[in-house]
């Protein structure tokens, strides 16, 4: 079976996770700064707090924003729950913002008279969490002006997308936004085993996410409500959470990074390569932003129509023929959890006529032309039936 994605481990990596298990830190070592810093370096941010997870990331990332009981949240309906979950954890409320058909990003023309219409009523968002998805950025510029003149507050939801670029600027330097999200996830563009990162240019914000990743515990003096017992003194100053990354894990995802553009390089000309076979296919290819280069987590095509029937059957043709496709993602408003908080079918047409349509197909860095030719002859395969 050809998965739809799969990590890349050379023996660098493996020497780096060695020597960490050789050391005196398994957790809570020198390896997490350092690691910190080459991820700052590489999307040109100021801060970036890493973390056991993107969706542990997410929470103390809107958290930190003071999203809290009676705000709401919105973000897009195609994402994976956590972009949602995320507002749940702090007693917010979550609403949804429609995709454009073309990039499956949160449309700004529905953000804006979904805006227009919340200042009538007395109910604007606080926090919006735009998905990068795929590995491509929405259109962040419009996006950002919209919530600057709304005065709501930003997070990237980027977990797909560490290596990708917008408007010349890598994605995660917050050029657009208040904070960023990634993930490193084994499928994702580099991987520490689980683990995600929250970046900001804001020292502020930087120190909160510090804080709430480890329990809301803080060592540094400043911050204490007094004076210090002594060396061995902490305070809890706020309620947090044990979302910390260990050594072993940043130790991985910093060797990995030394390769981030070579596998986004890689992703994105195995993207073309489906482009090419695919060009005379029925299926419909993934659109493009003028202003984004994408990191390519993900390559999706969908069906000409929405049948639900024929979607399933291609999908179980290609499972058949050894080709590992998946569906990213069901709208999360269809999920039971959120339609017993009110939400059905119909509440967000684009993005469920997306999921009736789409299928992953593989992609990652070790695919080879060889497998590619099989997943492009699989498709045309199972559409012909």
């Amino acid at each position: 079976m050809i998965p739809y994605g799969r990590q890349n481990i050379n023996q660098s990596d493996i020497d780096a996770v060695l020597e960490v298990l050789k050391s005196d830190y398994l957790t809570q070592g020198p390896a997490i700064p350092a690691f910190e810093a080459a991820v700052a370096a590489k999307i040109d941010a100021s801060y970036v707090t890493a973390v056991n997870s993107a969706t542990s990331a997410l929470h103390i990332s809107v958290t930190a924003l003071g999203l809290g009981p009676g705000d709401i949240l919105w973000t897009s309906p195609i994402t994976f729950v956590a972009s949602a979950n995320c507002a749940r954890y702090c007693g917010a409320d979550v609403d949804f913002v429609d995709i454009d058909p073309d990039t499956f990003n949160m449309c700004p023309q529905a953000l804006e008279s979904k805006l227009k219409l919340a200042e009538q009523v007395g109910k604007l968002p606080k926090v919006i969490v735009p998905v990068h998805m795929c590995g491509q950025s929405p259109n962040m510029r419009r996006i950002s002006v919209l919530a600057r003149t709304y005065g709501v507050k930003i997070v990237e939801d980027a977990s797909h997308a560490i290596g990708a670029l917008y408007d010349g600027s890598p994605v995660g330097s917050s050029r657009y936004s208040d904070i960023t999200v990634f993930s490193f996830h084994p499928v994702k563009i580099v991987t520490s085993g689980e683990g995600g990162a929250a970046a900001t240019n804001d020292p502020e914000i930087a120190a909160r996410l510090s804080l709430l990743r480890s329990h809301g515990i803080t060592r540094d003096s400043d911050q204490m409500t007094g004076p210090s017992d002594g060396p061995w003194y902490y305070q809890q100053i706020e309620l947090g959470w044990n979302y910390r990354i260990t050594d072993i894990q940043a130790a991985l995802g910093h060797s990995q990074l030394n390769r981030l553009e070579q596998f986004v390089e890689q992703r994105n000309a195995l993207a073309v390569t489906y482009d090419q076979l695919l060009e005379k296919s029925d299926v419909v290819l993934p659109g493009r932003n003028p202003l984004a280069r994408s990191s390519f987590h993900l390559y999706v095509i969908r069906l000409p129509e929405a049948d639900a029937t024929r979607h399933r059957k291609v999908f179980e043709a290609l499972q058949a023929s050894g080709v590992g496709a998946n569906v990213h993602y069901i709208p999360v408003h269809l999920q039971p959890y959120y339609q017993r908080l009110g939400f059905g079918p119909g509440d967000f047409p684009t993005s469920e006529d997306y999921y009736k349509r789409a299928i992953s197909i593989p992609l990652y860095p070790d695919l080879t032309e060889q497998q590619q030719e099989h997943v492009a002859k699989s498709l045309d395969n199972a559409l012909a039936f």
